[in-house]
């Protein structure tokens, strides 16, 4: 697995990464270091609601900086020094069973779900059957130990957030799975590209020139790379958000049993963020929405928005993909209405 996941790239995409995280490293820098001299983020010459902005981006930021440090970290050590018959031997023989495991396995495989997508296309080419592999891409963004510690470290066990999480996460991805096993040929759910690339012999192109260091530094910053933008992004947004719609309009949407679910599901698919942080990003929502809409935010947002859709689209059809959302919607806002309805 690790040969198809760190593959080397071109220098120009690896000077556009290091560019990447170099800028979001120095936004990240320049943040700290306003909060460490003037003791607060808010100044005196700004107006309140850049003021506002400004307070509510950075602690986004700095609430999850660690977590998405400690995730890419994990993704290393995971990609580059875990041999992949280690994987395979936990996994059963019966169809089911393996499905329920494959489901758990990232508890082992601890990568946000634009790391995922690689990974599932490695499984698909290593000998797993497409649903097996559809199990996988929906269940690790939400079943692995750093998601799973970012949302307790922001809900804890309040309102069922965390259970409703990671209990949906299980049930949505081992249905897409068993739904898709029912397929005559599952191999038509793939692209043609991506089948007649499976249907090759097996080649080592993984660059061994370098040592197991010099790779993960690599995988370290490309993973970086793609995350640490998000991170600011994202807290951006979230701040933008509740600075520029009126609390009342807010208010109003959160306090609704249907419209709450349904308004961070729409949020969660346009934002594209990391499931590593999006428990962060949705923090400042929790005050005015109710429980289920920021469940079924955490359930639809990590395994259907618009990044995983264009990402999953060098592998599936555009068919399958239409299938794989309505299911994960239908799912995610099913469990939002019913923790909304039992709290």
């Amino acid at each position: 697995m690790t040969n198809l996941l760190t593959r080397t790239r071109p220098k120009v995409a690896r000077r556009a990464q290091r560019i990447g995280l170099l800028v979001a490293a120095g936004v990240l820098a320049a943040v700290f270091l306003v909060r460490t001299l003037t003791g607060d983020i808010a100044l005196v010459d700004l107006p309140n609601a850049t003021q506002d902005l400004i307070t509510l981006t950075v602690s986004v930021m700095i609430e999850s900086l660690g977590f998405v440090i400690l995730g890419l970290l994990i993704s290393v050590l995971v990609q580059v020094w875990i041999p992949d018959r280690w994987i395979v031997k936990v996994l059963p023989r019966n169809t089911a069973a393996r499905r329920v495991v494959i489901s758990v396995l990232g508890v082992l495989l601890p990568v946000c779900e634009c790391g995922n997508v690689p990974l599932s296309r490695g499984l698909i080419a290593k000998g797993f059957s497409v649903p097996e592999a559809m199990t996988f891409l929906v269940a690790a963004p939400i079943v692995n130990p750093v998601t799973i510690l970012t949302t307790y470290q922001v809900f804890g066990f309040t309102d069922g957030i965390l259970v409703s999480r990671i209990v949906g996460g299980f049930l949505i991805a081992n249905l897409v799975g068993w739904l898709f096993s029912q397929h005559p040929t599952p191999e038509k759910l793939l692209t043609e590209k991506f089948a007649a690339e499976c249907a090759l012999p097996a080649t080592d192109d993984h660059d061994h020139s370098g040592s197991r260091w010099q790779e993960s530094r690599d995988l370290f910053a490309r993973e970086a790379a793609a995350v640490m933008p998000a991170l600011v992004l994202g807290a951006f947004i979230a701040g933008l958000v509740q600075v520029a719609v009126p609390r009342s309009v807010l208010v109003t949407l959160g306090s609704n049993p249907v419209w709450s679910v349904l308004a961070l599901m729409a949020l969660a698919f346009v934002i594209s963020i990391c499931s590593n942080i999006d428990a962060f990003f949705i923090l400042p929502f929790a005050s005015t929405f109710m429980p289920g809409g920021i469940v079924a935010f955490l359930l639809f947002g990590p395994i259907v928005d618009i990044k995983m859709l264009a990402m999953m689209r060098t592998t599936f059809t555009t068919t399958t993909l239409v299938q794989i959302t309505t299911v994960v919607a239908l799912m995610s806002a099913t469990i939002g209405f019913m923790v909304n309805f039992h709290a």
